[in-house]
């Protein structure tokens, strides 16, 4: 890995932390007076998931730039120049290894099994694009997902500020979700796995060599069976907000819903 993207990668994981402690209890506090009243856990979930929406802009807003800009990449996905592409994986990675550090400080309150899979597959699969520059298409179109972040955080941010799932908001955020979570992380499959089975047996893919083939094939299938769950997950739910099915025993308690953190 070469010094620039190692110095992005520390300066991302500080950046988050920093961000993490200081900037979003200042932000929120003086957003919504509801902050100051959730309980220490909620504070910490809280200040974790607004770093997470400011990251997935970022490197989201990022991926688009790269993939509708970088004529490189897009015309060698495999070998491509990746140097546009290997400062918005690194990014991520320093956002990783933060929320895996967070985690394990929290785990009783923030622990999710599921995210801590998720973040280790991309981890495995992203070293080799800093390390070697390989995959450079491939890596930053997985980084579209991140663009249904911001709508599944703010859902929660409804929730523990107690609003109810029939409010107008709520249920315009959960529409938004889940056409978004479908549209950058389902429907985006197809054409993606398209691609990958186009290199299979070029003296690109070949030139890879059994080690990243494997790291590439398998963290990706690891993501998208996660995001078929997770996609199931806020289908039902979105569901229930717009039948109602569980909006009204909800709003009569006008009590937040007590979700683990990462479980979208």
């Amino acid at each position: 890995m070469d010094t620039r993207e190692l110095s992005v990668v520390a300066g991302s994981f500080i950046g988050f932390q920093l961000f993490f402690s200081g900037v979003s209890p200042l932000v929120s506090s003086t957003l919504t007076e509801g902050y100051g009243k959730l309980p220490p856990h909620k504070l910490n979930e809280w200040n974790s998931r607004l770093v997470s929406t400011i990251h997935a802009l970022i490197v989201g807003l990022f991926c688009l730039y790269i993939l509708w800009f970088d004529d490189a990449v897009n015309a060698d996905p495999v070998w491509g120049d990746p140097n546009l592409v290997k400062l918005n994986v690194a990014i991520t990675c320093g956002y990783l290894l933060y929320d895996l550090l967070l985690l394990a400080c929290n785990w009783s309150t923030m622990g999710d099994s599921f995210f801590v899979c998720h973040h280790l597959a991309a981890l495995y699969a992203y070293g080799y694009v800093l390390t070697r520059g390989v995959l450079p298409y491939f890596a930053n179109f997985r980084l579209i997902s991140e663009l249904s972040t911001p709508f599944v955080n703010q859902r929660w941010f409804f929730d523990v500020l107690a609003y109810s799932r029939s409010h107008r908001l709520v249920v315009a955020n959960g529409v938004a979700m889940a056409v978004a979570f479908f549209l950058v992380r389902i429907a985006v499959m197809p054409p993606y796995w398209a691609k990958v089975f186009g290199t299979f047996g070029t003296p690109a893919f070949e030139r890879l060599g059994l080690g990243a083939q494997v790291a590439w094939i398998v963290s990706c299938v690891c993501l998208d069976i996660l995001n078929v769950v997770w996609m199931y997950k806020i289908a039902r739910g979105c569901y229930k907000v717009i039948t109602g099915s569980s909006g009204k025993k909800k709003a009569s308690k006008a009590q937040p819903n007590h979700m683990n953190n990462h479980t979208d």
